[in-house]
């Protein structure tokens, strides 16, 4: 048996900030901006687009693309923000119903950025060792630059984060796009080190002033940019390797790297690691970082510029704050087993 990719959807709201418009909000110089940071322009979510609602469009297109109905789903996913449309409330039961997805059951889950690596594993798991999961349906939205304040130069390195939503369809025995092994690392001793301090149970009932600030903050920076300095980059060649190792591969065999957004440096460092060619990856920088949603973003930029074709070997990897680093290899085109 295995658990195939049958469709994927994505969901991008129609507002920008451009790298001028992120100059004037942080005073960081708009060369700097585009070429360091990576971020021409990013999406960000306008009024009627709220978390759910971005994971729901995306999930229609999914759904369209894999050509099911929505009564066909057994399970919804959740692996988008915890950054919801409300607090302690199952964003994924809120999609299945909007869909149709009438025998749906589901459950939310997080793992930061590293979200829908986790899910695909997640989700895999599932189908193979139960009878009752043929059609499972990944949701995701995000839209935590809410939650950026754009003036604090501790957090400035977050610029790059922006708006938006994704979801592929999952279906056992596909014939094709199949996902294979999964790699994770984590660090706890990251948790609290870059955190929204306030509307949380270790500070409730909020104050007045903390309605007001309800912004991500680094408590220590230079102790934060050390640590993530010394293991980020080391972790994230592990997670690639192993998956790509479970999987029956080498890394020279990877042929498509979709890798989430950072600057520009990083992103080029990973594939000399790797020894790949930028036409094997898509730097984001017209879209920044978007959570769980930059994998598949950047598989549906992969398909469309004809950078990934039947037989390519597709890495899917990230980075939770908090931390985890998360890979998912997948094998595109037909499959035989």
């Amino acid at each position: 048996m295995h658990v195939g990719i049958a469709g994927i959807g994505i969901y991008i709201p129609p507002q920008r900030m451009t790298a001028g418009d992120l100059a004037a909000r942080t005073g960081v110089p708009e060369d700097v901006i585009a070429q360091k940071f990576g971020v021409k322009s990013k999406p960000v979510a306008g009024p009627d687009d709220s978390t759910a609602d971005m994971g729901y469009k995306a999930a229609r297109k999914a759904i369209e693309e894999a050509k099911i109905r929505a009564e066909d789903i057994d399970l919804v996913i959740w692996c988008g923000a915890q950054h919801k449309d409300y607090p302690c409330w199952l964003a994924g039961l809120n999609v299945a119903n909007r869909l149709g997805a009438v025998k749906a059951w589901s459950f939310d889950m997080e793992a930061m950025c590293g979200s829908m690596m986790a899910a695909l594993d997640l989700a895999k798991s599932l189908m193979l060792t139960r009878d009752d999961l043929e059609t499972v349906l990944l949701v995701s939205g995000y839209r935590n630059n809410d939650l950026i304040d754009l003036s604090n130069p501790q957090t400035r390195f977050m610029m790059d984060i922006g708006s938006g939503g994704s979801a592929c369809v999952l279906k056992k025995n596909l014939g094709r796009n199949v996902v294979l092994a999964s790699a994770f690392r984590g660090d706890g001793s990251l948790s609290e080190m870059c955190v929204v301090p306030v509307l949380g149970s270790k500070k409730w009932p909020p104050s007045a002033e903390d309605a007001t600030n309800p912004y991500f903050v680094v408590p220590d920076e230079e102790a934060f940019k050390k640590k993530l300095g010394e293991v980020t980059m080391p972790n994230f060649y592990t997670v690639i390797r192993e998956s790509m190792k479970k999987s029956g591969f080498g890394e020279k065999d990877i042929g498509y790297l979709a890798i989430l957004h950072f600057k520009k440096s990083a992103h080029d460092a990973v594939l000399a690691e790797l020894g790949l060619k930028p036409e094997q990856s898509t730097y984001l920088d017209e879209y920044g970082h978007i959570g769980q949603n930059d994998q598949l973003l950047s598989i549906t930029l992969g398909l469309a510029a004809n950078k990934i074709h039947d037989g390519s070997v597709i890495v899917l990897v990230g980075a939770g704050l908090g931390f985890v680093w998360a890979a998912t290899t997948v094998r595109w085109g037909p499959w035989n087993e």
